[in-house]
């Protein structure tokens, strides 16, 4: 008698018919920077007992591939504080050689890039995101608290140097690093790389009001398109970016405006927390604990939890930031959630 192979799982679409084919992995909270738009300067992190163990992120990034996603990124917090970073993006990485996964990308602020690059290039990682808001090196310590711009320039150096492309994230803040706008597209296309500018979002309590350092990126393209003559760039790499392109050269300039122009018609995109939540969107609480269901009831579950995720995926997130003192959208940091 012929036997019946099993039905594959069911493909990731939400109630509003979006598809998801994106995984952001959060592989911890913790970061070894203090960017001041991102967390206090006194944060309390998780303890270990509460992380995922890296054999179980595998895991459920596997039940995700085989479900539809098609490209995962692994963020923090700093990703490359978490030891054993290198074996997970291994683990992970192996979907691409079979054709399962198109990409396998990164989320760093850099400072322990040049350690790690070789590991993640060997992974199949072709492309990272490096978190950078100036060039100035004072600047750079006082919006993080306690960075080295050096060694982020050296990881930057050691990902090139293994073959990776590189994109710069910038988040424009008002009073602070505006004035860097140009300068920073200007080093960017110096040095081969894109560039994203990105609006604050209103996630967790900080030492600061955001509203003194929302820069809306409206006015920012408009300056960015006659001074530097951007045009129009087709590039899409999964993400919310808008992406214009410098003439006679390779960069584009990518922008990220929650704020200022909704961009969740078109959400492709979960995120899993390195406790095992997984939030549906950035701009709102709900979540379905993936941990408890895989540990409780393994694949069965864990997909059974993953359709409850996707009917409570909402149509549009809601930040907002025009009242001064106003609360948080969430009450969550952006290093909870994974960025």
């Amino acid at each position: 008698m012929a036997t019946i192979a099993p039905s594959p799982p069911a493909a990731l679409i939400d109630g509003f018919g979006r598809r998801i084919s994106y995984l952001r992995l959060s592989v911890t909270d913790r970061c070894d920077l203090r960017c001041r738009y991102c967390m206090g300067e006194a944060m309390t992190f998780l303890p270990r007992s509460a992380v995922l163990t890296l054999e179980e992120m595998a895991a459920i990034a596997d039940a995700f591939v085989a479900r539809g996603v098609r490209r995962i990124r692994l963020t923090g917090g700093e990703p490359l504080v978490r030891r054993g970073i290198g074996e997970l993006a291994a683990r992970i990485g192996r979907h691409l050689a079979t054709g399962a996964l198109d990409e396998l990308t990164l989320t760093t602020n850099a400072t322990r890039l040049a350690e790690h690059a070789p590991a993640l290039a060997a992974a199949g990682v072709r492309r990272i995101n490096v978190s950078l808001d100036s060039l100035d090196p004072e600047r750079f310590r006082a919006i993080t608290r306690t960075g080295d711009l050096g060694q982020v320039l050296a990881g930057i150096a050691a990902a090139r140097a293994v073959g990776m492309a590189v994109k710069i994230n910038m988040v424009a803040l008002k009073g602070v690093n505006e004035d860097e706008v140009g300068a920073m597209l200007r080093w960017c296309v110096a040095e081969g790389h894109d560039l994203t500018f990105i609006e604050t979002m209103p996630l967790g309590v900080v030492d600061e009001d955001r509203t003194d350092r929302y820069l809306p990126l409206d006015g920012v393209r408009r300056d960015l398109i006659e001074r530097f003559g951007l045009v129009a760039d087709a590039h899409r790499t999964g993400g919310p970016a808008r992406y214009l392109r410098v003439p006679g050269t390779a960069t584009r300039v990518g922008f990220i405006t929650p704020l200022t122009e909704n961009f969740c018609d078109g959400c492709n995109r979960v995120r899993l927390t390195a406790s095992g939540r997984l939030y549906m969107c950035l701009g709102h609480d709900d979540r379905v604990d993936l941990r408890a269901a895989w540990r409780e009831g393994g694949r069965d579950a864990l997909d059974a939890a993953i359709d409850e995720a996707l009917a409570l995926k909402p149509r549009a997130h809601g930040f907002r930031i025009e009242e001064r003192d106003a609360a948080p959208a969430v009450a969550r940091h952006m290093s909870a959630t994974g960025g």
